[in-house]
């Protein structure tokens, strides 16, 4: 199991990744937008590695810098 880490954004892809990760964790708009100003920061833990790899991929794809732990 791995934990997903967000290391950081690009500023103008902020607002793409706030909604990217409401749909990945079920969390509200509030508390993703505080978890991607938190970064560097966890934004999901124990995930399978298929899941971590399509989370990581899809965060990069945004403009995100993120890794697996």
């Amino acid at each position: 199991m791995f934990d997903v880490k967000l290391d950081s954004f690009d500023d103008k892809a902020k607002i793409k990744i706030i909604k990217e990760l409401r749909a990945l964790t079920d969390l509200g708009l509030k508390e993703a937008k505080s978890l991607v100003e938190s970064a560097p920061c966890i934004i999901k833990k124990d995930v399978s590695k298929e899941d971590a790899d399509a989370m990581v991929a899809k965060i990069k794809e945004l403009g995100g810098v993120c890794v697996l732990e």
